[in-house]
């Protein structure tokens, strides 16, 4: 049974997920599994390439955009970025536990110019705590105003 946190009205936070998981998403409106969990980060994770497979198979789009220990990279912000924008409808996106994923997606709208203060809201709403990031937010957003 899935773990899927909405976060937005277009964006939802999971930890791993299973192949079996993907039908669930695309009822839910899914068109795009983002993964940002690195390969082999634990012995009993489902591989990206059966959770791609299995999206591909259901008609959805799959990106891997994987987060390590080391933190997250502009990189792999401007990908989350591009990656939200191109999606036509909901955006699926996992980790070990859906932190990694909502910071990488606060992030990602902030340096589109979304407010800081509602993105927050909307991630402790899911039960997540962007505090960890929210100076690197703030930043996003005053450089996307300018």
């Amino acid at each position: 049974m899935s773990e899927f946190r909405p976060v937005s009205d277009r964006f939802l936070a999971s930890p791993q997920i299973a192949v079996g998981d993907i039908a669930e998403a695309r009822a839910l409106g899914v068109t795009l599994v983002v993964n940002n969990r690195p390969e082999g980060e634990a012995p009993d994770q489902t591989s990206g390439a059966d959770i791609a497979e299995a999206a591909r198979a259901a008609g959805l789009d799959y990106r891997a955009i994987p987060v390590d220990h080391t933190g997250l990279s502009a990189t792999q912000v401007d990908q989350m970025a591009d990656a939200l924008a191109a999606a036509d409808g909901k955006v699926l996106a996992y980790c070990r536990s859906g932190t990694r994923s909502t910071l990488l997606w606060a992030l990602a709208c902030a340096s589109r110019g979304e407010d800081p203060e509602a993105i927050a809201r909307a991630a402790a709403a899911a039960g997540y705590d962007v505090g960890p990031v929210r100076a690197a937010m703030e930043q996003l957003a005053a450089r996307s105003a300018n």
